[in-house]
């Protein structure tokens, strides 16, 4: 797609979670690189084992990051919302992909190449530190996963990854939050089969908590959910 004006592409940066605390000086030497790219909902971003030739940052839309199994089987690791970053493993020791980044929904993701954006890194500290602090929670947000998918009953871990969903969504108040993924990726995300997560779904539809439709979860308020945690 054609690239965006100058000023939409600043205002995309300046509103970005990462990007926003740089400079302006930066945010400038950044933008004037920086591609636009659109995908449409199922459209695959990257594969896993590709090279690793850019960072991106997610200006609108979902993105799935996901591990497939020799199996077939698929593992969802991370769903990527706006003001996001994904792919900077990769682009920053060089190595290939480490997992397929796949479009949720449209989405419209701000690409910075590798040969861009590492000499900018070499001549800032402060964003490396923020790149390095963004590493981390990720990795706390991995480890969490993980010890749920050891410990904890299906419905607590449903429960738990619907929240983060509806947290993600930017719902804070009271009243129903639409979340559009299909019960197949609820699963994968929290390492159960889709017919275990379409039984307790319909239990918890039973009871008015949820209302379910075609790629569709409505949590009728998230809050009601927390007691199954």
């Amino acid at each position: 797609m054609p690239a965006p004006p100058a000023t939409d592409k600043q205002q995309l940066f300046e509103s970005h979670a990462f990007f926003g605390q740089l400079g302006p000086a930066d945010r400038d030497a950044l933008m004037a690189h920086a591609r636009l790219e659109h995908y449409s909902a199922g459209d695959e971003i990257f594969a896993k084992g590709s090279p690793g030739r850019s960072m991106v940052a997610v200006i609108a839309g979902a993105v799935r990051i996901s591990s497939p199994s020799a199996s077939g089987k698929e593992v969802v690791l991370a769903i990527v919302h706006a003001g996001e970053i994904f792919g900077e493993i990769a682009l920053l020791d060089g190595g290939e992909r480490t997992a397929d980044a796949t479009a949720m929904t449209d989405c419209d993701l701000l690409v910075i190449d590798h040969r861009d954006f590492i000499p900018f890194l070499e001549r800032r500290s402060d964003a490396c530190l923020l790149l390095l602090k963004l590493l981390c929670q990720r990795l706390r947000q991995t480890n969490r996963y993980v010890e749920e998918a050891l410990f904890e009953q299906i419905a607590s871990r449903m429960a738990k990854a619907l929240m983060r969903l509806a947290s993600e969504e930017g719902h804070k108040n009271g009243g129903p939050v639409s979340l559009r993924l299909s019960q197949q990726e609820l699963g994968q995300m929290i390492g159960v089969s889709r017919e275990s997560v379409n039984k307790q779904l319909h239990i918890w539809q039973r009871a008015g908590l949820v209302e379910l439709g075609k790629r569709l979860i409505v949590l009728r308020d998230p809050a009601d959910l927390e007691d199954m945690m």
